[in-house]
């Protein structure tokens, strides 16, 4: 094959691709998506947004950049439409596996038909309480855990 047919070939599939103009827009967009990333750490975000809606937030803009990341340089933008059978399952069981664990691990200690054993309550977590001043953290520094 001549030089100028390799260049040619080359040159298709970079068109088939997008170019090199949709990856450098995909890396600029994971720029942006990550500095909102950072700027729900600032002190500005922390105190005018709920925790929650933060929560929401960085879930969102985490699976847009996977999706990106996904989509472009792994190269499944381009796939044929065998994708789908592979990722629609295995989506529909993750989610499937989430809701069925969700209430075992929820009620886990005591949900009504069963729970704990007292031996087992001996052996679990005490829950903490989280205090939000100096003064609670110094005092409560100061006070011994109850002992079983």
């Amino acid at each position: 094959m001549s030089e100028s047919t390799d260049n040619h070939a080359e040159d298709h599939a970079d068109e088939h691709h997008g170019g090199y103009g949709a990856y450098i827009a995909v890396f600029v967009a994971l720029c942006v998506l990550t500095g909102a990333s950072f700027f729900t750490y600032s002190d500005y975000w922390r105190t005018h947004v709920p925790k929650e809606i933060g929560w929401t937030f960085m879930m969102v803009v985490s699976c847009c950049k996977a999706l990106l990341v996904i989509m472009f340089f792994m190269h499944l933008k381009y796939e044929a439409n065998w994708k789908y059978v592979l990722t629609i399952p295995a989506g529909l069981m993750s989610i499937f596996l989430v809701f069925m664990l969700i209430p075992d691990i929820g009620f886990r200690m005591n949900n009504g038909l069963y729970g704990y054993s007292s031996e087992r309550w001996l052996d679990a977590a005490t829950p903490t309480n989280v205090s939000n001043t100096a003064a609670d953290d110094k005092s409560s520094d100061t006070e011994k855990p109850d002992a079983h």
